[in-house]
């Protein structure tokens, strides 16, 4: 198996704060990994270790072969980093912006041009091509992000929480353009809080918390850990809800109500679902729906790290309170 990018018992502190409490995980070439926690978890600490932006305190990693703290130079030729905010001079123009990468990159200034052509063209950014970033949508903004990112023709993409704060058709835009990308043969590690777009896009996935990996595996070999499928009943009256907790759980004890409308038992099967239902019908009541449902990825999350993400969070403060980290590109 070739790996993209692997890493080997990462650890980082930030004074009293370990963020990252020795972190493992390989890549395959051409697939995409997510990488899920809650906030302070260590997901953007891996991120700029990684991307060779922080050191670690110990352990190792590397990207395309090359060791991402002795090998830096070589690393940085190989990776692009695309963060929550995006990094371009809201003064220029898109095509601008993208030149202006080429340039620093030494591509020339005609395959400067051409390159930014297209990539202009593969993100649906022609018609503003001319125009000052300043004027674009946050989607529009986010994309051209990506583009710069892409000027140097990178083997691995990283992707911090790229769709915060965009709209759903933004954000559909660019699953679009990963999953292009990723057909042409490019590594994706991703960071994001959203679990749609992990489900979506991650080949595998890794979950942190506390700064070390609690779960790892495909989104279905997951999902199959946390139980089988669950139950959902929602009253054909709204006003019944409670009746039809009481009913359910005379036959599954486990039973509980989701928001204002669904009563749902985990780890149901054929034989309690009957055994439901009948309590219900002695009860006098009548469904709207019953149904099974397989576990989300949001139940995987929370099952791995509900625990912890109260304390994450307080970390996640306490960190850029006391100890903000510096950036270290030695």
């Amino acid at each position: 198996m070739t790996y993209a990018v692997r890493a080997e018992g990462l650890r980082k502190r930030y004074g009293a704060v370990t963020a990252l409490d020795g972190v493992d995980l390989e890549v395959s070439q051409g697939t995409v990994l997510g990488l899920l926690g809650p906030n302070g978890a260590g997901k953007t600490t891996t991120i700029r270790i990684l991307s060779t932006l922080l050191r670690p305190d110990s352990g190792r990693a590397s990207v395309g072969g090359f060791d991402v703290v002795r090998q830096a130079d070589q690393v940085r030729r190989l990776i692009a980093l695309t963060g929550q905010y995006a990094a371009l001079d809201e003064h220029l123009t898109g095509a601008e912006n993208l030149e202006l990468f080429g340039k620093l990159l030494e591509l020339g200034k005609r395959e400067a041009r051409r390159r930014a052509a297209g990539l202009l063209a593969d993100f649906g950014l022609e018609e503003a091509a001319d125009r000052p970033a300043k004027t674009y949508s946050g989607g529009m903004r986010r994309r051209l992000d990506l583009a710069a990112g892409l000027v140097g023709r990178p083997s691995v993409l990283f992707l911090d929480e790229p769709t915060t704060g965009l709209d759903p058709e933004s954000r559909l835009a660019l699953w679009q353009a990963v999953r292009r990308l990723v057909t042409e043969g490019m590594t994706v590690v991703l960071t994001t809080q959203y679990m749609e777009e992990a489900d979506q896009l991650a080949d595998d996935l890794v979950v942190v918390a506390g700064g070390a990996v609690a779960a790892r595996g495909t989104a279905a070999a997951l999902k199959a850990k946390v139980g089988d499928r669950t139950l959902v009943l929602r009253p054909e009256r709204p006003g019944k809800l409670n009746e039809l907790l009481v009913a359910a759980a005379q036959a599954a004890p486990a039973a509980r109500t989701e928001g204002e409308e669904r009563v749902v038992i985990p780890s149901a099967d054929g034989a309690l679902m009957n055994a439901v239902l009948d309590r219900v019908t002695e009860a006098g009541l009548t469904l709207d729906e019953a149904e099974f449902r397989r576990p989300s990825l949001d139940e995987v999350f929370l099952a791995v790290v509900g625990r912890t993400v109260g304390q994450a969070q307080q970390d996640t403060e306490a960190t850029r309170r006391d100890t903000e980290p510096e950036v270290d590109a030695a």
